[in-house]
């Protein structure tokens, strides 16, 4: 009712520097896992869209070219094509043993720290309006960075360039794919990635402050199966995670909806699941009697 007024508040206000951000509203979600969502204000929100559409592009042409997280034409599709691409690679059209290493960092979002971010940030913008702006929004959360936030999304992939850079360029990673907290290095030696873990784990710590989860990190064979994104990946072929397929069949169940449906066959595509394929086209008959 009141857009306008609202839109020419917030110009002003950011025209001014008066510009605050508003609290968050916060609840839990299980998606499988337990997460703390805080959303912002639809006027701050507002905000997030118009930071994020100005700057992505200034900083996409930053990032390296495998990683897929929050970003345009990129995505956990083209992560798996990556994966399948590095993976026959690696082991010579499954010639050859592959082995992953696998990891995963602890309390990624909470973990970034607001004072390294801001240098990182101004690395790269010396406009000091925006950084003013920027930091408002850092510094909106008591710790870390809000789940559900735009602009968190650009944010930790701005942080986690830093690493991004190291491991291709320093310590010279071929085949390398990251998606958020998540990442693989794919090598035909095992030895190198465990000196590869050791340069990573001492790297995030000390120049990002993370840690990387003790319970996730570990060098498996492709040919034993590698869990990454939701699927275990296999050399000649990918199964969905047994976690994924549970709560696929509950929500089904749930939610018998043509759209619930259509969702799931479109994942469905991307890996060997013929059997669950024909478990929704079967339940979705079952309906129609």
């Amino acid at each position: 009712m009141d857009l306008m007024k609202n839109i020419f508040s917030l110009h002003n206000n950011l025209k001014n520097k008066t510009y605050s951000h508003s609290t968050y509203h916060y609840f839990r979600i299980t998606d499988p896992k337990q997460r703390d969502i805080h959303k912002a204000s639809v006027r701050d929100r507002l905000l997030h869209h118009a930071i994020y559409r100005i700057l992505h592009p200034f900083f996409f042409r930053n990032f390296t070219s495998d990683s897929h997280s929050c970003q345009n034409d990129k995505g956990t599709h083209r992560a798996l094509k990556r994966f399948k691409t590095f993976s026959n690679i690696v082991s010579k059209n499954n010639t050859k043993q592959c082995f992953i290493l696998k990891c995963d960092i602890k309390k990624f979002f909470a973990s970034i720290d607001h004072n390294l971010l801001r240098y990182i940030v101004a690395k790269y913008v010396p406009d000091e309006d925006i950084n003013w702006l920027l930091n408002q929004i850092i510094s909106s959360f008591d710790k870390g960075l809000p789940l559900g936030n735009l602009t968190s999304q650009l944010l930790v992939n701005i942080y986690m360039n830093e690493f991004d850079q190291f491991v291709k360029h320093k310590l010279k990673v071929k085949y390398y794919i990251r998606y958020a907290d998540d990442f693989v290095v794919l090598s035909p030696s095992k030895n190198d990635l465990i000196k590869t873990w050791r340069y990573i784990a001492i790297f995030l710590s000390r120049e990002l402050k993370l840690e990387l989860h003790p319970d996730k990190v570990f060098i498996k064979t492709l040919s034993s199966g590698v869990d990454f994104l939701g699927w275990v990946h296999f050399p000649n072929h990918r199964v969905l995670r047994t976690v994924t397929k549970r709560r696929m069949v509950r929500n089904i169940s749930k939610n018998r909806s043509p759209e619930t449906r259509a969702s799931y066959m479109g994942m469905l595509k991307h890996g060997n699941t013929n059997k669950l394929k024909e478990m929704i086209i079967l339940s979705r008959e079952a309906d129609k009697i």
